[in-house]
């Protein structure tokens, strides 16, 4: 079973942050991620959600993302917890705008948990009591609590 606490930490989890468009957010994300490991790099986790992106919006529907890629040099699984200000235009399936993303980063080569993990968090946002307590939330440490006791 995922444990969002093997993947998330209250630095990785961003409250209402500025939108403006889906790249804006995807490229404040790459960097706040870079800034927290010194082999990741923010272009090459940038270029490798933005690669992903183009197979297919990661957008779920019902204002919820989760932009995922593998990245060279990347030794574990990283997520981040993002509510936004505003939402954004994200191509979702249902055409509704984004305010609350999960973005994972998996190394190369870890392929199962990856799927694992993916499951785990869209059953996660499937749940509209964890949707909505996260959209009323106010602060990042609020949201990582939230998180990983729901």
């Amino acid at each position: 079973l995922m444990q969002l606490e093997d993947i998330l930490t209250p630095e990785r989890c961003y409250c209402r942050i500025e939108g403006v468009s889906k790249k804006r957010v995807l490229e404040n994300v790459s960097e706040l991620l870079s800034t927290q490991f010194s082999d990741l790099d923010d272009t090459e986790i940038f270029n490798a959600i933005m690669a992903r992106e183009q197979l297919g919006s990661t957008g779920l529907g019902n204002g919820i993302a989760i932009p995922h890629c593998r990245v060279p040099h990347c030794k574990t699984i990283i997520g981040s917890l993002i509510t936004l200000e505003n939402a954004v235009d994200f191509d979702s399936i249902d055409g509704k705008k984004v305010d609350m993303l999960f973005v994972l980063i998996v190394p190369e080569e870890k392929t199962d948990d990856h799927i694992k993990t993916l499951a785990g968090l869209a059953e996660l946002f499937n749940d509209p009591d964890f949707c909505y307590t996260v959209r009323q939330t106010q602060d990042s440490d609020d949201l990582y609590n939230i998180a990983i006791t729901f």
